[in-house]
């Protein structure tokens, strides 16, 4: 008896693994969970990295190096700054600082940006899904884990050595959306933006093509907080995508909606302008004009395309995200965040 129990075991693994094959489905719902697959791979600093994104570097509003015509917002109109209770008087120095890292993912507590793996702590969390209206044009969503990561590169690779202007830290997890009940749901969301019951109306997104228009030609436009520039609206500031219009024009906007969180939440802070010259401020609504995005995975966008890699918040994917997504191994994916950075140095 034990044996034909052994026998039929085997018989079902077997049927299960052809349906699995043939149709995509598996009849044990156990079995079904576990089919999204966890790949990546950690960034190359020197390959996978576009490091003319880092420019132009300014001292006050003057323009020292920009090799390729790299974008950049306006910095503190004067070269002498100074910092401290007892002054110290320095340079007023502006670049963008490769700092952050963030990923967009299809199964929970998979860590695309450290090779794939899958950390499984038994917390349960929604794995990422498409879905398809039976209403309407049949348009579908999707939903998307997020991390965010600290990756001081410039620091811990010792790009610039006895730089106070360089975060110190080393690559770091610093945040994961499976263990945040506010990221599956719309409604507890409210707690972090309840603005975004202001511009939930067709006036206020059509509002965005403006955003989009400013964001494809240069920067987004800085009053318009709600709007996330091509990829739609930022509300609210959660994993659910309303319209899923390809990978990664949805991960952009996990990036965006992510560092936007953050910000609400305190976690992210702002570096630029003449505040950020003695160091970081508290920003809660995000500046969303003071970064940089650089795709690393599944293929790095460092190929130029008018002698740039990065892409501010809110530009079109049109023409620099096609060809970067593919089945199976590239459905995951992952993006360096440059932030804007002045500071005043002084020794």
């Amino acid at each position: 008896m034990r044996a034909l129990f052994h026998c039929l075991g085997r018989v079902r693994a077997a049927l299960s693994l052809l349906l699995i094959i043939i149709f995509g489905v598996s009849p044990i719902p156990a079995l079904a969970a576990g089919i999204a697959t966890c790949t990546g791979k950690f960034p190359n600093p020197i390959t996978d990295i576009c490091w003319s994104c880092i420019l132009p570097i300014s001292i006050g509003s003057a323009r020292i190096a920009n090799l390729g015509d790299q974008e950049d917002i306006d910095n503190p109109g004067s070269p002498v700054c100074s910092c401290g209770v007892n002054p110290v008087i320095g340079l007023s120095i502006g670049f963008w600082e490769p700092a952050r890292h963030v990923e967009a993912v299809r199964k929970p507590f998979c860590l695309t940006s450290l090779g794939g793996i899958n950390l499984d702590p038994g917390i349960p969390a929604p794995e990422a899904a498409r879905f398809t209206r039976s209403e309407g044009d049949g348009d579908g969503g999707s939903f998307y884990q997020a991390h965010y990561y600290t990756n001081p590169v410039m620091y811990w690779l010792e790009v610039v050595t006895d730089f106070p202007c360089l975060e110190k830290g080393s690559f770091d997890l610093a945040y994961l959306t499976e263990v945040d009940p506010l990221w599956n749901d719309d409604e507890l969301t409210l707690i972090l933006n309840p603005d975004a019951m202001l511009f939930a109306n067709p006036v206020a997104i059509a509002a965005c093509a403006a955003d989009c228009v400013a964001a494809s030609l240069g920067f987004g436009i800085r009053e318009m907080f709600w709007c996330a520039g091509c990829q739609g609206g930022l509300y609210p500031l959660d994993g659910h995508v309303p319209y899923h219009l390809g990978g990664v024009r949805t991960a952009e906007l996990m990036a965006q909606r992510l560092t936007a969180k953050l910000h609400r939440e305190l976690v992210a802070w702002g570096w630029h302008g003449r505040a950020g010259l003695c160091g970081p401020y508290f920003l809660p609504a995000m500046d969303k004009t003071a970064y940089k995005t650089q795709l690393t995975y599944p293929i790095p966008a460092t190929d130029k395309e008018g002698g740039r890699c990065c892409q501010p918040f809110g530009r079109t994917t049109v023409t620099w995200g096609a060809g970067k997504e593919y089945p199976v191994m590239g459905e995951d994916f992952a993006f360096m965040l440059f932030r804007k950075r002045n500071c005043c140095v002084g020794y």
